[in-house]
């Protein structure tokens, strides 16, 4: 019960309590209502004011809506001024900096005894040609913005008439000026006649470029080693290229570049001819190609050796040097591909008399005793063509190589045409040249020997040899070798001495076989001579190491061997047959005065006709022919001891003295050529059997077996 009583006091409680809140609530709200009643008014009250604010503002805005068109016509004017005004300002910068540099100009003297200064007058002529390549890139577009302006302003009539007016007229003054002065700059005045001064300055410059090195001398002294270019004299100093590089550099970048390369050539082949002439290379003048053959060869030859000199001493020193000259100068002109050119200009007409020298030497007569010096010229142009490659090289030098090449062309075929020439002749004098009156060596086999032996040395066996090997690949119709010997210069040169000498002895034979039948023993003489000379001679030698020794030994002195038998059979046999034992008779065949009118015939012709000029050759014939006699005469004189008459006749010992006396001096003049050959001693003729064609004879043995019988 009290505890409901409670609750119902607590409940009491909370009513009131909750009353007493609305009651506050209500007069909160009663309170924001009159509140949001005044501002409604006081908002409605403030409308009015805006309203008629922004009714201001509208007329205001109505007002100045012009001057706001005006304010934005006035920016794009602005826009437009700046527009034409700053090319323009630019434009006047760099006409500022034409003129500076103008005034540099004139202030400067360039020489070309001072290329630092020379260098510095080309800094400033280049900077001039930029200055005024700038301001002709930018006159085109100040004058079109200055143009573009005049138009917007005329559109829009922005500006008055007279204004107008005034900005035309600087717009038609701008407009000459672009196509008048800066034309008058580029091609007139200061910078025009800075370009012929440098023009005049690169000539100067390169006219004291000089091949010091080239003398008075033949020029032999000159030629270097090697050809790399480092030990080549360098034409001028590193200051002189410096400043010619940089000439030809400003001359081709200001239109000029065929005058700087016309220059250059110019003056670069007066300085290499001069360099030339100073060798006094008389004979390109005085032997003309097609005059060669009238000339003396002798003159010729000297003329030759100094060609040779003069031609190498050209390509592997004074066109080395200015080949070098023209890359450093000229190397930096369009990519590279002008200076081959000029070095090909500068060399084309000196090499060219070089070459028409050496092609009149190649087409002249072929000559046998030309092919030596046509040796010379073949081995200095081989030797040369590598470094002539090198020096001009690429497709500017195109034409001197083809016309190197066709010169060595024609001087392997005139080599070539000599040599088989001289074997042409060989045969040739066999039904001309009569035989020698005295049995002595023909004047053609002395040349012979001579010829081969010459052209079998160190000197010209190689070139030779080099020629027949070339000559073979051009004609394949030439009798072919094994193919192991194709490349074998030596066997080629061998097989072609070996032709010579055939045809040498072909030549002996046929003027053996001429003296006709007057004198038996003349054509034999000749014979022994011949072979003899020919053997003797070449033993030892580089002609018998290229034919062979055992060749030589079982060709000519066999043949030697062969014709001395025949010479004692024709002169001494029909003696020792005088003496021989008549068996059917029981006596000699002839008397001793027959053998004495016969033996001093013999005497008489020998001392008188017949020659043999090799002493040792004598002196074995001698003693074959005292081999042959005595036994005979011995014998019979000891068989006829009785029917003598009482008259005296030399004993065995005379006879023998004088035939030995005969073989032995054989005349001063044969002494005399004794001293001054090689000693033949040691070689001795073969005393075989006649059966086996010795020079000794068997008479003797066949006297003493008939005097035993």
């Amino acid at each position: 019960m009290e505890d409901a009583t409670n609750a119902i006091h607590d409940d009491g409680v909370s009513a009131d309590t909750m009353i007493a809140k609305l009651h506050a609530s209500r007069s909160g709200l009663d309170s924001v209502l009159r509140s949001s009643t005044e501002l409604d008014v006081a908002i409605s009250g403030f409308d009015g004011r805006l309203s008629l604010r922004l009714a201001a503002i509208s007329a205001i805005y109505d007002a100045v809506a012009p001057l706001h068109s005006q304010a934005v016509a006035a920016q794009a004017l602005r826009t437009r001024i700046d527009r034409a005004v700053s090319p323009a300002l630019a434009l006047l910068r760099g006409f500022s900096l034409v003129r500076s540099l103008q005034r540099r100009l004139l202030r400067l003297s360039p020489s070309a005894a001072d290329p630092r200064r020379l260098v510095a007058y080309v800094d400033c002529v280049d900077s001039l040609h930029d200055a005024v390549a700038g301001v002709a890139a930018e006159c085109e577009p100040a004058v079109q913005r200055l143009q573009e302006a005049v138009e917007f302003l005329s559109r829009t009539k922005a500006t008055d008439r007279l204004r107008l007016h005034r900005l035309s007229e600087a717009l038609a003054a701008l407009q000459a000026l672009y196509e008048d002065e800066v034309d008058a700059m580029r091609y007139e005045g200061p910078l025009d006649e800075a370009l012929l001064l440098l023009q005049h300055e690169c000539e100067s410059l390169l006219l004291q470029l000089k091949h010091h090195a080239f003398g008075e001398s033949e020029g032999l002294d000159l030629i270097p080693e090697a050809t790399d270019g480092s030990d080549l004299p360098r034409l001028g100093s590193s200051l002189q290229i410096e400043a010619l590089r940089r000439i030809a550099q400003t001359l081709a970048a200001n239109d000029c570049l065929d005058i700087a390369i016309d220059i250059f050539v110019t003056v670069r082949y007066r300085r290499a001819a001069q360099a030339l002439m100073r060798l006094k290379p008389e004979y390109l003048r005085t032997y003309a190609p097609e005059d060669m053959d009238a000339m003396e060869w002798e003159a010729v030859e000297a003329a030759i050796t100094l060609w040779i000199r003069h031609l190498e001493l050209a390509v592997r020193m004074l066109f080395a040097a200015e080949k070098r000259l023209c890359h450093d100068v000229l190397g930096g002109l369009m990519g590279g591909a002008v200076w081959p050119e000029c070095l090909a200009k500068v060399a084309d007409r000196i090499m060219a008399v070089f070459f028409c020298f050496g092609e009149g030497v190649a087409r002249s007569s072929k000559q046998p005793q030309k092919l030596f010096k046509l040796l010379d010229m073949f081995d200095a142009l081989d030797r040369m063509w590598p470094d002539l490659a090198a020096v001009f090289d690429g497709e500017a030098g195109g034409g001197v190589r083809a016309r190197f090449r066709e010169l060595q062309k024609l001087v392997v075929h005139a080599a070539a045409t000599a040599f088989w020439e001289f074997g042409l002749r060989i045969e040739g004098l066999q039904d001309s040249a009569p035989p020698p009156a005295d049995g002595s060596v023909p004047k053609v086999v002395r040349y012979a020997v001579h010829y081969l032996k010459c052209l079998a040395t160190a000197a010209y066996a190689g070139p030779m040899g080099r020629v027949l090997r070339t000559e073979r690949t051009w004609k394949p119709e030439l009798p072919s070798r094994p193919p192991e010997a194709d490349g074998d210069d030596e066997g080629l040169l061998g097989d072609a001495v070996r032709s010579i000498l055939e045809a040498l002895q072909r030549n002996v034979e046929a003027q053996r076989s001429r003296y006709g039948k007057k004198d038996r023993v003349l054509p034999h003489v000749m014979a022994t001579n011949a072979y003899w000379y020919v053997y003797m001679r070449t033993r030892g030698t580089e002609v018998a190491k290229l034919v062979g020794e055992d060749t030589m030994k079982a060709r000519y002195k066999s043949a030697a061997e062969q014709a001395a038998f025949a010479y004692q059979e024709a002169a001494w046999g029909p003696l020792v047959k005088l003496l021989e034992w008549n068996e059917a008779a029981g006596t000699a065949r002839a008397t001793t005065e027959e053998f004495m009118r016969g033996f001093d015939d013999n005497l008489r012709k020998h001392k008188s006709v017949y020659r043999i000029r090799d002493a040792d050759l004598r002196e074995q014939i001698g003693e074959a022919v005292a081999k042959a006699v005595l036994p005979a005469y011995t014998a019979f004189l000891h068989a006829n001891a009785g029917a003598t008459d009482g008259r005296a006749f030399p004993p065995s010992d005379s006879i023998r003295g004088l035939i030995l006396q005969l073989f032995d001096a054989g005349g001063e003049e044969g002494r005399r050529e004794a001293e001054g050959q090689r000693s033949s001693k040691g070689e001795r003729v073969s005393h075989r059997s006649r059966a086996e064609g010795s020079w000794s004879s068997e008479a003797p043995s066949r006297r003493k077996s008939q005097q035993n019988k």
